[in-house]
């Protein structure tokens, strides 16, 4: 007999039933923005990064993309001026996507309904403590299934490249 109320199916069917209605519920906003889904995800990413950046094949880990899908994406974002590209000054093999004041700018346009957004329709349906707990079991998960996204985020594991440890040696 196949064990169809295996609670391990009923996990994984609410984290995605979760997940697609709460991206049901927010990606009109980015789509009124002009950004798609992996657009906002992109530039989120490098407002958060250190210095607005990231390289390139973090960037790709970060998104789950391929480097040619990243590489597409911030092809598109940079025609549209919200990201730039920046050479690494140590290895030509490396390159940086950085955060332009006009990508901040469309962020800062959809960032209030957002995160009104995550409010109504994920984080304030838990208390603070269910919250916490939450987030350091998502953390736990994530850090399983998908280890390099956090890669080039300071103090994650690893995530200084020699150019970037040079890079930012030079700016101190």
């Amino acid at each position: 007999m196949i064990p169809f109320d295996d609670s391990r199916l009923t996990a994984m069917g609410l984290l995605t039933e979760v997940h697609s209605g709460i991206s049901a519920k927010t990606s009109a906003l980015f789509a009124t923005a002009g950004l798609s889904v992996i657009d906002f995800e992109t530039l989120i990413r490098l407002a958060r990064s250190p210095g607005q950046r990231l390289r390139m094949s973090d960037l790709a880990a970060q998104t789950s993309l391929s480097t040619s899908g990243v590489t597409r994406v911030v092809d598109r974002l940079e025609r549209e001026g919200l990201v730039a590209r920046q050479a690494c000054s140590t290895d030509r093999r490396t390159s940086y996507a950085t955060l332009t004041d006009a990508g901040s700018e469309r962020l800062g346009g959809v960032l209030p309904q957002h995160l009104a957004d995550i409010e109504t329709w994920f984080t304030g349906l838990l208390s603070p403590e269910q919250l916490g707990a939450f987030l350091d079991t998502l953390r736990t998960l994530r850090d399983a299934v998908r280890p390099c996204a956090t890669a080039g985020a300071e103090g994650a594991a690893g995530a200084a490249a020699p150019c970037a440890e040079a890079e930012l040696a030079g700016t101190e």
